[in-house]
């Protein structure tokens, strides 16, 4: 292996790590929860803000690393993303834990750009597409295999491996870097960074995405996400104004008259958007309505990592065979077939899932490799650096917006799953014959675990208990005993009372009973079919979406044309 071919498996650690965090803690939130003593509310900035600080930095701290050197600061981004795995995997409470994942985030916006530059720089220029690919495949596939390491390794060795797993990794990429990269850099002349620039586009970002991560939680009318969106916005228009009039850009805005980077950052937010849907929703499915383990979760999406670590290398060398546009294509293609069958299976049908997990996998595949090189184009130096930043923002936007999208879908859709499962048991439980009391006893059951619980346990309603039975028996003894008088009646009258008591409770409660188990029943079909729509109805919301992105093929060359 050569000297360059080092440099760039040395920084595809890099990236591999900085994308596996932002999707590798999601499926150990439970436990989490539990291990720290914190809300679900609480906990979840420890997710969000990796992703907010990451999408909000990348582009300025790239933009620093080419005039004060990319190899200085990939060490430094190193050390603050190694500190912060560190602080994360020790956290004695969520307030550490946020602030451990605030410094990953801060390294992993060093990282991220550097490594993609370093790493397409250190290649000759005829062997520039190999490194692209191999470095646009560890993206995609780092991202992809998060829940699944997520949940592997929290199996074993607890939530706190998920970060701690990092150290060894950091350690190594860092002992590699010392190695192999050159420390010389001339800071060029006249070279500064555009402050206004910056300061737009972390406003702007940091807006977005915020109102993106919390929309669902906040409101999405409410007066902070409308304000966050305004915000997003009035910086977009500042920023777009001030970049076409400084000497120096941080995003150069004529990256954008090329139609295949325009169509890279586009095809790179819908595909990230039904990417993250599946790798975060369908853990969530298994684990919370199939009643899986972590770790079975987990494994059970394994068919669509295994998909993109079998195409993503492959693809990017189809381009000069096949043209960007017919790659594209025919991984959006895939990514549309596989949502078009995902909207019309059954769920609790694994095989009918494996369909869609390779379809949606192999799409995904196809596509992100092409799309890293296409971005890349011929570019060199502060535009090569601004490429790959702002494709690696656009990547981020999309796991924004996919959370933003189906978590805030799947919500809205349990609740309304509540209700139609308490209306459904209140119209069987109505039109049953049993006794008053059962039905109240019943329906209160019903509403309490509504309330409390996830709608699955619904319907593990029990019946009268054996311990509830013997206590009706003595309740209506007593009354009987006190109706008739009978408190000095001769032993055996008093027992011929009881017997008779307990034979007709013991009739009414095996009546009560039979009833209640059809209850059960009802509410256990009712609360299956109504989870799994609740599940799955945002997949079949997203497949306009899926036709669009076929669509936004247009935008790529055809093979004549890319080889001209």
């Amino acid at each position: 292996m050569n000297h360059s071919m080092r440099i760039v498996l040395t920084m595809a650690i890099g990236i591999f790590l900085c994308l596996l965090d932002t999707t590798v803690m999601n499926i150990a939130l439970p436990v989490m929860q539990t291990g720290l003593s914190t809300s679900l509310t609480q906990l979840s900035w420890a997710l969000n803000v990796y992703t907010i600080l990451f999408a909000s930095l990348t582009i300025p701290l790239g933009r620093l690393a080419d005039i004060y050197g990319r190899s200085r600061l990939y060490l430094v981004g190193l050390s603050l993303f190694l500190i912060g795995s560190l602080s994360s995997g020790l956290a004695a409470n969520v307030g550490w834990l946020i602030a451990g994942r605030s410094l990953q985030s801060l390294g992993a916006a060093i990282v991220f750009p550097a490594s993609m530059t370093i790493g397409i720089q250190s290649v000759a220029p005829e062997k520039r597409t190999s490194a692209i690919a191999i470095l646009g495949a560890t993206q995609g596939l780092a991202a992809a295999l998060g829940p699944t390491i997520g949940g592997a390794v929290t199996q074993f060795f607890g939530w706190r491996g998920i970060f701690l797993i990092n150290v060894p990794f950091v350690i190594l990429a860092f002992i590699l870097c010392l190695r192999l990269l050159s420390w010389q850099h001339q800071r060029p002349i006249g070279e500064r960074l555009d402050l206004w620039g910056s300061l737009l586009s972390m406003t702007m970002l940091f807006s977005l995405t915020l109102a993106l991560v919390k929309g669902d939680d906040w409101g999405w009318t409410s007066g902070a996400i409308i304000g966050l969106a305004v915000t997003s916005i009035v910086a977009l228009d500042a920023f777009l104004f001030a970049e076409a009039h400084v000497d120096q850009p941080m995003v150069p805005l004529a990256l954008f008259k090329d139609r295949q980077f325009t169509g890279s950052a586009i095809v790179t937010v819908i595909a990230g958007v039904f990417m993250v849907a599946i790798m975060v929703l369908m853990p969530s499915y298994f684990t919370r309505v199939m009643g899986k383990s972590e770790l079975m979760a987990a494994l059970m999406i394994t068919p669509t990592s295994l998909m993109i670590f079998i195409f993503s290398p492959l693809s990017g060398f189809l381009l000069a065979k096949l043209g960007p546009r017919l790659v594209i294509f025919s991984g959006s293609l895939a990514i549309a077939c596989g949502y078009g069958w995902l909207s019309v299976l059954n769920p609790r049908a694994y095989w009918q899932l494996v369909i869609v997990f390779v379809l949606v996998g192999m799409g995904y595949g196809i596509v992100i490799g092409p799309i890293t090189v296409l971005a890349a184009g011929k570019l060199t130096g502060k535009l090569l650096t601004a490429s790959q930043s702002v494709i690696g923002v656009f990547r981020q936007i999309g796991t924004s917006l996919a959370v933003a999208i189906f978590v805030s879908a799947l919500s809205t859709n349990l609740v309304t799953a509540k209700q139609h499962i308490w209306q459904s048991t209140q119209d069987q439980v109505a039109s049953l014959s049993m006794s008053a009391q059962a039905k109240t006893d019943t329906l209160a059951t019903v509403k309490t675990r509504l309330k409390q619980a996830e709608p699955s346990t619904t319907a593990s309603t029990q019946g009268i208990s054996a311990a509830k039975t013997k206590r009706l028996v003595k309740t209506n003894y007593q009354a009987v005993v006190k109706k008739q008088q009978l408190q000095h009646a001769p032993v055996a009258v008093q027992h011929q009372v009881y017997q008779q008591v307990q034979q007709k409770v013991t009739q009414t409660v095996a009546h009560d009973n039979r009833q209640i188990k059809k209850v059960v029943h009802h509410v256990k079909v009712k609360t299956r079919s109504e989870l799994d729509w609740a599940f799955m109805w945002p997949y079949r919301l997203a497949m306009p979406l899926a036709w669009l992105m076929l669509g936004c093929t247009l935008y790529f060359e055809r093979r004549s044309d890319y080889l001209a």
